[in-house]
């Protein structure tokens, strides 16, 4: 479903069709990702990323849902975030992590101090290209820096200071159920049915929940992040999503 010309507004528009959704259908957006006696199954891009932290890291999950990337890596701790109340209080039962309530654009944690970050299936729920920028941008000021061999600091790293991992929504994705391809409209509303109990108990009942997402075209994401202040270190595709590792620009050379 496309979504035509977008509104001026763009915060109450993501405020009507992306946060209030998401506070509506936590509970059960939460259960067709896991359930939480299981072990988690995330994205292989993601569980590598996350695997290869060097232990004690300390880092971000931007956006987190229902904190289904918390215990992939044991041996790293991570502050997770989300818009959604209700996601946070089922991402804060994945000790001994911390979550809280956050908006990607106001991030309340201090600049230039973390490992690591990663951003999963959220910066293409920002209906403006200006705000998925600006998204990025506050992922990245977040990371710590390389120490500077001229104030006679070392990084423990060997050199590298912290890097993030950007996950979206491709819109090259023909083999997918949605079936969306290059030329396709970009900006679409994407339906979620939650089917719920009739007070007879025996028929259920359908609600549809229309959310926004941006679909991201090949070397989008790139771009937006040099444009954000980033530098690539590596890019690719997943099944019917374009991923991202960047560094603060700077950090090389």
């Amino acid at each position: 479903m496309a979504t035509g010309t977008l509104p001026q507004d763009a915060r109450a528009y993501e405020t009507q069709h992306v946060h209030e959704v998401y506070e509506q259908i936590a509970s059960h957006f939460s259960s067709t990702r896991y359930k939480l006696t299981d072990h988690p199954k995330p994205w292989p891009i993601v569980e590598r990323f996350l695997q290869s932290l060097p232990a004690g890291s300390i880092g971000l999950d931007i956006g987190c849902g229902n904190g289904k990337y918390l215990s992939v890596n044991p041996h790293v701790f991570i502050i997770a975030s989300d818009r959604s109340e209700n996601l946070v209080k089922i991402a804060n039962r994945h000790q001994p992590h911390a979550s809280v309530v956050a908006d990607n654009l106001l991030l309340p944690h201090p600049l230039g101090s973390f490992d690591f970050a990663i951003s999963i299936a959220v910066v293409h729920h920002l209906s403006t290209r200006a705000r998925r920028v600006q998204a990025v941008a506050a992922i990245l000021e977040t990371l710590r820096r390389t120490a500077s061999v001229e104030e006679g600091q070392r990084s423990d790293d060997g050199g590298v200071g912290g890097k993030a991992l950007i996950h979206v929504w491709a819109l090259e994705q023909k083999s997918s159920r949605r079936g969306w391809d290059e030329g396709d409209e970009q900006d679409v509303m994407v339906p979620w049915i939650m089917k719920s109990r009739c007070r007879d108990g025996d028929n259920e009942e359908a609600k549809t929940f229309n959310r926004y997402y941006h679909l991201y075209r090949q070397g989008e994401l790139e771009e937006d992040i040099v444009e954000a202040g980033g530098s690539i270190v590596e890019s690719g595709y997943e099944k019917d999503n374009w991923w991202a590792t960047a560094v603060r620009s700077g950090q090389f050379g």
